[in-house]
């Protein structure tokens, strides 16, 4: 089952900033069509990123000559990507040994669990979902695309990586993504300000794990904790388990906890990932 779009409220700041200059356009054409797997027509591309007609053209003719884009349907079809891009990423995850390492350790999680285990990595002031494994073998499954960015403040990979935060640039990052609220599709009992946010926060501290339930989705539950290298105490990433709410009440969700944390542990053990992917924002930096 999958995600609805995603909301202006998370990616508002970005799609609103007008590009200029050859690079910023066109690593801004990729980054639109990455949001888009249907494709867009040159008119979309032009008027969503603010850039004339005739440069968008021409970079997307450009990208398409290097192989990065395909326009379908001939002259005047829609622009999308082609697997050129997915490739160059995971060929860069093959080579740091984070897809590699701990893949087993995810697929194992996911037959414990049951339900999807996806592990994210910082980006900056984001989080990635890198690497995944799907644990539900019948029934209704939550089965996102890998690469979305984690909204921070409704989905329980987002708070676990917030509550390793001092509350101050936590709190900042979430305002800066944006809140989501009910009537965008979020769950009843997602976050909506700075101090529910807060209670979650403390609440994830204490329990060692975050624990949403309609949260992002008004049907799913999720945990996660963060993965720390051992010798550092260095943030590293998140792992997280998500699923139906029928299948993981509360009470479940807490006994997944302990193997959750288990699974942080050893993979924080293995280093996956290397100290200048995994840097994530300190106090002064945001």
């Amino acid at each position: 089952m999958s995600r609805k779009p995603t909301t202006a409220s998370a990616v508002g700041k970005e799609a609103k900033a007008t590009p200029s200059g050859v690079m910023e356009r066109t690593l801004a054409i990729i980054e639109l069509l990455s949001r888009h797997a249907e494709g867009l027509p040159i008119s979309s591309i032009s008027s969503d990123l603010g850039i004339p007609l005739s440069a968008a053209h021409r970079l997307a003719s450009e990208l398409q000559v290097l192989g990065y884009v395909q326009q379908e349907g001939g002259s005047g079809g829609r622009y999308r990507l082609t697997m050129k891009p997915v490739s160059i990423a995971f060929t860069f995850l093959a080579s740091c040994g984070i897809t590699d390492l701990a893949q087993p350790l995810l697929d194992r999680l996911a037959a414990e669990s049951g339900e999807l285990v996806r592990l994210a990595v910082p980006d900056g002031q984001k989080l990635n979902w890198i690497a995944r494994a799907q644990g539900s073998r019948s029934g209704l499954k939550y089965d996102p695309e890998m690469g979305q960015v984690a909204h921070l403040s409704s989905t329980a990979t987002g708070i676990a990586w917030l509550a390793a935060m001092p509350d101050g640039v936590a709190i900042k990052l979430a305002q800066e993504q944006g809140y989501g609220s009910v009537e965008e599709g979020y769950g009843p009992n997602v976050p909506q300000d700075d101090k529910q946010l807060l209670a979650m926060l403390r609440l994830t501290r204490k329990r060692g794990f975050s624990l949403t339930i309609a949260t992002f989705t008004p049907w799913m539950t999720a945990l996660a904790c963060v993965i720390r290298a051992r010798s550092t105490n260095e943030l590293l990433g998140t792992l997280s388990i998500a699923g139906p709410t029928m299948r993981i009440p509360e009470s479940r969700a807490m006994e997944l906890g302990a193997i959750l944390r288990e699974t942080a542990r050893e993979l924080g053990d293995m280093q996956i990932v290397p100290k200048e992917v995994a840097r994530p924002p300190q106090s002064g930096a945001v």
